[in-house]
């Protein structure tokens, strides 16, 4: 018999590219390829790309780079880039980067078997030219759904063959509609994005992805529920709603608060313990998901909203809406419903035109706005964006300067936040256990990867996928140290007669 072909991901970027990377391991598995973690074990290293700013393209490419020196020392014969970077370059990366076997674009998901067999067997697939993703599919949203079976549209996954569980190998979910994608789970975390949506209709001047990952499209509720429902079975006690833009879920399927019946629902589905929604736009936030967010059991009260500044000139500047009272309103009413709710964002500083005194509005802004996580970055240029063509830049000395000025100010202010939780109850995931390291876990404030951890301290008998009561009694930064309230894991039926 022979040995069978060995693959392995490496995954860069954001929630949207793992679950990518999850839908790509399904129909590479679902065709007879074995799933390594090491890419040195692989015959094919296939690394799923970032394409969104410069550090993280940097990023991509020293993946590829370093996936590439195993082909010397260990078993993997060739390199392959999917992902957004991927997309976006096409043949100009596969000319850029010859140490890359293989660059393939969205529409060579469907393939990815018959692409890496080609490419191991030393063919060559020639690297696509890039094209605009958005006119792909039709401007009014409502006609798009009709259309979408044409498009591939990563982490959504076009009809795949009837399959019953006893023809897939374990653990890799089974086609649950006509939209519904295959998908293997790459790591065993207790916590699983699923993909909500993708692609996005708004033109904000600094940013490219719409151009690459094109117009927005909603996935059916039946399928999110059903991914949800296998994602439970197999473990899975917390699930992040993930998409380029959240809250724009539904208004291609006829109904924009499709989202506020959807996470009941969610919420319902039998082993899931929380769910969270990411990507909030702040100037499309209602009123009626508000009242979700902040009062559907196991829906966590977290509020992801991408502010990226708050002075008004700044904000028309990147064809954004807002401002800083009208912001400072919006976190008014989230936390006059729910006083212990988590908001997290992120902020362009140095932004083409941007003057001393709309820094010092942003200061104003998050010196109020007592958020519990915040990202920054300095503007850079990306290629094919409006901004870009904008005559005002900022020297890069100046851009670097307000970065580490905001960047300090901002760590101040989200250790200031933590420390305003201590005594606070929360009931927190637990993520990791470790003898040396101690037991780590989530509280509902904190999404994955972005907003710190909680230590609990005397976690002795706690268990990876365990939800248990703790009360904040110090903070570590942005950090918190908790004190579990019941000591040692509790069973299903404690948990239930609590």
């Amino acid at each position: 018999m022979p040995e069978r072909r060995t693959v392995a991901l490496v995954t860069l970027g954001c929630a949207r590219n793992e679950v990518d990377s999850e839908e790509l391991a399904g129909r590479l598995e679902a065709d007879g390829w074995q799933l390594v973690e090491d890419a040195a074990e692989a015959d094919v290293a296939v690394v799923n790309t970032c394409g969104f700013v410069e550090a993280a393209k940097k990023d991509s490419v020293d993946a590829l780079l370093e996936a590439n020196d195993l082909k010397e020392h260990g078993r993997t014969q060739a390199v392959v880039a999917v992902g957004c970077m991927a997309e976006r370059y096409g043949k100009e990366l596969a000319e850029a980067l010859p140490e890359a076997d293989g660059v393939l674009g969205f529409d060579d998901y469907t393939q990815i078997s018959e692409r890496l067999q080609t490419i191991l067997s030393g063919g060559i697939h020639a690297a696509h030219t890039p094209r605009d993703r958005r006119k792909l599919l039709p401007i009014s949203p409502v006609e798009r759904q009709e259309s979408a079976a044409s498009v591939v549209l990563p982490g959504h996954g076009p009809a795949v063959p009837e399959q019953g569980p006893g023809d897939l190998p374990d653990g890799l979910a089974p086609a649950s509609g006509p939209r519904a994608p295959l998908r293997r789970r790459l790591d065993g975390s207790p916590v699983a994005s699923v993909k909500l949506a993708s692609g996005c209709d708004r033109r904000c001047s600094f940013c490219a992805i719409p151009s690459f990952r094109g117009s927005f499209i909603s996935r059916r509720p039946s399928d999110v529920l059903n991914e949800t429902r296998w994602l439970a079975e197999q473990g899975v006690k917390e699930i992040m709603l993930v998409s380029e833009n959240n809250t724009s879920y539904g208004k291609d399927l006829g109904d924009i608060r499709l989202l506020e019946s959807l996470l009941p629902e969610l919420a319902g589905v039998d082993g899931i313990e929380r769910v969270r929604v990411s990507y909030l736009q702040p100037a499309e936030m209602r009123p009626g998901l508000i009242d979700v967010l902040t009062s559907t059991e196991k829906v966590a009260p977290y509020f992801d909203l991408s502010f990226q500044h708050s002075a008004p000139g700044v904000l028309r500047a990147m064809r954004r809406f807002g401002d800083t009272d009208r912001f400072l309103e919006l976190l008014d009413t989230i936390r006059g419903k729910a006083p212990e709710a988590g908001v997290r964002s992120n902020f362009i500083v140095g932004f083409p035109g941007e003057s001393e005194a709309d820094l010092a509005e942003l200061e104003r802004f998050l010196n109020h706005a007592r958020l519990d996580a915040i990202g920054v970055f300095g503007y850079s240029d990306e290629e094919g964006t409006e901004a870009a063509t904008y005559d005002d830049k900022l020297p890069e000395d100046v851009v670097a300067e307000r970065l580490a000025h905001i960047s300090r100010l901002a760590e101040e202010l989200v250790s200031q936040r933590a420390e305003e939780r201590v005594g606070e109850t929360l009931r927190v995931l637990v993520e990791s256990v470790d003898e040396e390291d101690g037991v780590y876990g989530r509280a509902a404030h904190q999404a994955p990867e972005t907003d710190g951890q909680v230590l609990l301290t005397n976690g002795e008998g706690l268990d990876v996928g365990r939800m248990v009561e703790a009360k904040v009694v110090g903070t570590e930064g942005v950090d918190l140290v908790a004190e579990p309230l019941f000591q040692g894991a509790l069973t299903r039926g404690e948990e239930a007669g609590r």
